[in-house]
């Protein structure tokens, strides 16, 4: 058989086409593929003010003011706290929504609550989730793994874009373009044109070379992928709206600021553009060890209305019905105020996780007693078990998350495992 047969049959099993070189993306704006986004409420979140109420205990000190004159609510079979804007976010969302109780995280550390609630492993090394399912899911996209900010290690699968400014990504998008004056383009769209061909002839006369090794051969093909990921990302930055059409950045005075809706926005759009797979959204400000209150009325409800808002703006682009949601935190804050009024450090936590018509919603699993104190469950049955169950870790969850989302089995999986981790039937 002659090398040039050969090396068709080679390139049309990567749907490369020889004339023009064009390589396609590996998932486009019409797939069907599972989205995944993660949003990380940074500073140790209060459940027992959220996902996990916590009415006061007689005899007890004060565990929250709020329930001095309200009672615990329940929307569908999910109970939340009478606080902040809780009761609009249950009552719309319970029946997409699974809530995961009593999860701890073994430290009152920042740094290490960070890394073991979003890795699965208390100690640096292990992927964050959105790396995992980037590396299986996207790895041919040109920004598949979105990151805003918090915890976004890789572990060497993929890498990451952390997306700040859209306008420096409508700089790499567009480099033939001067994004300062539109009048003075570097090069017209005649001599781009003639430079992209140039480009194409040259990927193809590289790889029809002779005596190129596999290796040579693969790394020219992931070259000229690389005028794929052009077009998927011009057709992104076209997409995101102009700086004073996007989300504002909201405030609560000089003390918060919020770029949640705004992740969510340009997030949603990556989605639609085929460009990406993955996203870490991030909002600070939780640790509030003084007027914890006030503080994470206002926190809650720009993380509940901005969770709010990427679902109703991924209904109006069309990827609503394939995204998952991971919402969760360092830890939790202590079951009493301290003589600030706020709240301390507390290794007890909660996930939620979110997804259209699903049978394993609207349920709350994992068990807390009225102090917020974790308490051991069966994993099969999920129902508190002293003597034969386990207490909840961060490793439970992202090892049911890993199985459900099919990637348990992968590479990337399996040089992070977690060896010797009971399974949980969360998803059950």
């Amino acid at each position: 058989m002659k090398r040039r047969t050969i090396l068709k049959g080679l390139l049309a099993g990567t749907g490369v086409a020889l004339s023009g070189f064009r390589i396609p993306l590996a998932q486009t704006s019409d797939d069907t593929g599972k989205l995944f986004v993660f949003v990380q409420a940074d500073g140790g979140w209060d459940p027992t003010s959220f996902c996990d109420p916590k009415a006061n205990t007689p005899g007890e000190r004060v565990i929250n003011h709020w329930a001095e004159n309200n009672e615990i609510q329940q929307a569908g079979n999910i109970p939340y706290a009478p606080f902040a804007n809780n009761a609009t976010f249950f009552e719309k969302y319970h029946d997409r929504m699974l809530v995961i109780n009593g999860v701890d995280a073994q430290t009152n550390s920042h740094t290490v609550g960070i890394v073991h609630n979003w890795s699965g492993r208390n100690s640096e090394g292990y992927p964050s989730m959105s790396a995992l399912l980037a590396a299986q899911y996207g790895e041919e996209m040109p920004v598949s793994y979105l990151s805003f900010g918090g915890f976004s290690d890789t572990g060497g699968l993929v890498r990451y874009t952390q997306l700040n400014n859209p306008d420096l990504l409508r700089n790499i998008a567009r480099p033939w373009q001067n994004a300062e004056n539109a009048e003075r383009d570097y090069f017209s769209d005649v001599e781009w044109e003639l430079i992209r061909g140039r480009q194409a002839s040259d990927i193809e006369r590289l790889v029809m070379a002779d005596h190129l090794m596999p290796g040579d051969l693969r790394n020219r093909m992931f070259y000229g992928s690389a005028m794929a990921s052009v077009d998927a990302l011009a057709a992104y930055a076209d997409a995101i709206p102009p700086r004073d059409e996007l989300e504002p950045i909201e405030r609560r005075g000089n003390d918060f600021r919020s770029e949640l809706r705004r992740q969510a926005q340009l997030t949603v759009l990556a989605f639609k553009s085929g460009v990406s797979v993955s996203a870490d959204l991030w909002l600070g400000g939780f640790d509030t060890h003084a007027t914890h209150d006030p503080d994470h009325e206002w926190l809650l409800g720009n993380l509940t209305n901005s969770v709010d808002y990427l679902w109703d703006y991924a209904e109006e682009h069309g990827v609503a019905d394939r995204m998952v949601v991971v919402i969760g935190s360092d830890f939790g804050r202590t079951n009493f105020y301290n003589s600030q009024e706020g709240k301390d450090h507390w290794p007890i936590g909660s996930f939620i996780v979110m997804e259209k018509n699903q049978t394993w919603t609207d349920r709350v699993v994992g068990v807390t007693d009225g102090l917020h104190f974790a308490q051991k469950v069966n994993p099969e049955t999920l129902e508190r078990d002293d003597t034969n169950g386990t207490i909840i870790y961060p490793k439970h969850v992202h090892k049911a998350i890993r199985r459900y989302l099919g990637i348990e089995e992968t590479p990337g999986s399996q040089r992070f495992p977690f060896n010797n981790t009971e399974d949980l039937a969360f998803f059950a």
